[in-house]
Parts: C-alpha cells; structure tokens; sequence
C-alpha cells in the first residue's frame, strides 16, 4: 500500500502538490492558534502587504526623480589611461553601464530605493492600525471549538494569499520563458493553470505575459551590454609588449585589410585552444576569467579569449575591430556557443567577419561560407 502511495505521489504534479500543502498547512495552523490569534496574524499580513505597495510606490517616484542625475553624474566620469586594479574596473564599468543603459540604471535606482524605504517604514509599522500593541500568545485566552473553526477559515485565507503571490510568480516566470521545459511542467499543474486563469489574466490579460518575453530578451541584451563594457574597461589599456608585437606584425604593412590579415595568421598560429579550461567549464561550470595579457602571455585560450586578444592587437594598430558572440558549428550537426571578430575595412566600406579559433582548421578569415558556421547573436 506504502509503495502505491508513493508511486501515485512521485507522478503527481509537484507544483500542485507544494500549492495545497501551503494551504493546508496554513489551516491547521489557524485551528491550532484560534480565532482571534489567526485574524491578528492576518491583519500582520495585510499590514505587510501595504508597507510593500507603498515602498514600491515611493520607490518608483524616487527611482524617476533620480535617473536623470545619476546619469548626469556617471556620463562626467571618465575612465583615466592607466592600467586599472580589479576595484577600479568594477567601479568604472558601473559607472558606464549606469550612464548608458536606461534599464539597469532603472532597476538598480529601484533596488536600493525600495530597500531603503522598506527599512524605514518597516521600523515606522508598530504605529500601523493593523498591528497589535501586544501580540496574542497560545496560552493568553482558552481556544474553544468555535475559536478553532474561525481560525481554520482564517488560515485558509492566508494559505491562499500566500499561494496567490507564488503563482504571480510562476506566472511571470512561464511568461519569461514560455518554451523551457520548467514552464511547461509549470502550465501542467491544474491547480496552477486554474488558479491563473480565475484571478490574473482576467486583470493581466494574456497581453501582459505574451510580452514578458520581448522583456526577456531586453534584459538580455542589457547583459550583453554590460559584458561589452567591462570588457572595454579591462582592456582599454593595451600592454606595451603586446602592441610592441602587433607593430611587428603588420610591418610596413599600408593596407586595413592585410593589417587584418596578418593579425590573424598570428593569432590563429601562435595561440593555442585551451582544452582543459573549457572542458572545466562545461563539466564543473567553473570559468577561468583571463585577460588579453594572460593569453599573449601563456599563448592558451578558449575562442573568447582568441577574440579579445585579437580585438586589443588590432585596436593597437587603428583598426575599427569588435568581438562577436554567437554560435558556431560543431561539425557533428549542432552548434555551440563562440565568439569571433569583425573588422571595418574602409576600402570594401563593410565590416568583415573572421575566426582566429579555426585558423588551424582552415581560412576563416572573410571566407565565403563564413555564415553558414556561424550564428552571430551579439556584439561585446
């Protein structure tokens, strides 16, 4: 029988599941408190609830009010010529991502305002009417039978508010990522899909969460963008061992495009794949971060480092140069994530893509099925 139950439990719908027991967890213990403790504890949450509203009222007016002046302050900061500390790369790559990008600056304004005034009017909330001078203890009054069904139906209610802001959040996250498979087990909880359709699309619409992806897919970008400026940061400044070869390199060279070239052939030669780091990371999710002077310097990298270190060279010989994420093809069918370099040519008036990580397998440098291997995503 024990092995029957457990069998029907492990095929039920876990969020279905977690969702009634929050419920009937919440009723036993408002017959275990009573009446008048569970209306105290739920008036508690009522108050709760309203110092959170008004701290993400105050702090929207406060965020608007200081957009603006913190753009303002962050656009007259400028990052100094010199080699930077790992301090003063996080300070300067936040003051660079909160002088361009509206969004982050938004949320982060947002973060502290609310943390702040939450603080604030959680010290101000024992002058609040909802909340108890002296809060009720089990053993202040006798609980009858009549006090604990009260409290029973007093329990039931907060169990349901309390499953009502977990389902808000799993509605937000299915909308987000409609496709993943956590969305789907999601969306196969009855309880779930009832729950939403009876209270939030009726005030949300299906509007709302068919535009939480379009959100998504800002915020990725946003963190692209934030991956693009830190490492403008960190390697704004190049080494002068690395430019000393870069000037080698392209010789008397008067050509962009033979500049460019010549730079690959180096990279993709003298560079080798760094199969232990990545083979860490795809293992053990551990990522060795390094900068263009490391891979000069060890002559190892993955394609991000191929392509940085390539960026710098480049960059060092005026030449318009970016680092690409994307796709690349595996060879065996699939793809996988990969970073290359793009190169403006004024005489061609075009950027041209190339691939110093496959130097070693073949000319990927403006080759004719350049686009057809690589999947371009993103600019850093």
């Amino acid at each position: 029988m024990l092995n029957v139950w457990l069998e029907r439990l492990s095929e039920a719908n876990m969020i279905s599941v977690a969702l009634l027991l929050i419920v009937a967890f919440s009723v036993v213990q408002g017959l275990s408190r009573g009446f008048f403790i569970s209306i105290g504890k739920l008036l508690g949450l009522l108050g709760s609830g309203l110092i959170t509203i008004v701290s993400i009222f105050l702090a929207v007016l406060g965020t608007l009010y200081l957009s603006p002046r913190i753009q303002q302050w962050a656009a007259e900061i400028k990052i100094p010529d010199l080699e930077l500390n790992a301090w003063q790369q996080i300070y300067y790559t936040g003051t660079s991502v909160l002088s361009e990008s509206t969004l982050v600056r938004f949320i982060v304004i947002l973060m502290v305002s609310y943390s702040i005034i939450r603080f604030i009017l959680g010290l101000l909330s024992p002058l609040l009417p909802l909340q108890r001078r002296r809060p009720l203890r089990m053993g202040d009054r006798k609980v009858t039978s009549l006090s604990r069904l009260g409290g029973g139906v007093i329990g039931a209610l907060i169990g349901v508010s309390r499953c009502l802001v977990i389902i808000i959040v799993l509605f937000v996250a299915v909308g987000l990522n409609p496709d993943s498979g956590f969305s789907r087990y999601i969306e196969s909880s009855p309880v779930y899909r009832e729950s939403a359709a009876a209270v939030i699309e009726p005030i949300a619409g299906k509007t709302v969460q068919a535009k939480l992806p379009i959100l998504t897919q800002i915020v990725a970008a946003e963190m692209d963008d934030i991956l693009r400026r830190k490492y403008e940061v960190i390697d704004r400044e190049i080494p002068s061992d690395i430019k000393g070869a870069a000037v080698k390199i392209v010789g008397k060279s008067n050509s962009q495009e033979e500049k460019a070239r010549l730079l690959y052939d180096w990279v993709g030669t003298r560079i080798s794949y760094d199969y232990a780091k990545a083979e860490n990371y795809e293992k053990n999710r551990v990522w060795h971060e390094q900068n263009p002077k490391d891979t000069f310097d060890t002559r190892l990298g993955v394609c991000i480092d191929y392509a940085r270190l390539y960026a710098v060279m480049a960059r060092s010989q005026n030449l318009q140069v970016r680092v690409v994420t994307g796709q690349g093809y595996d060879g065996v069918g699939g793809y996988g994530p990969h970073a290359w370099n793009e190169v403006y040519i004024d005489e061609r008036k075009a950027w041209i893509p190339l691939d110093s990580t496959w130097a070693q397998s073949g000319d990927w440098f403006n080759s004719t099925d350049f686009s057809d291997t690589h999947l371009r995503e993103s600019v850093l």
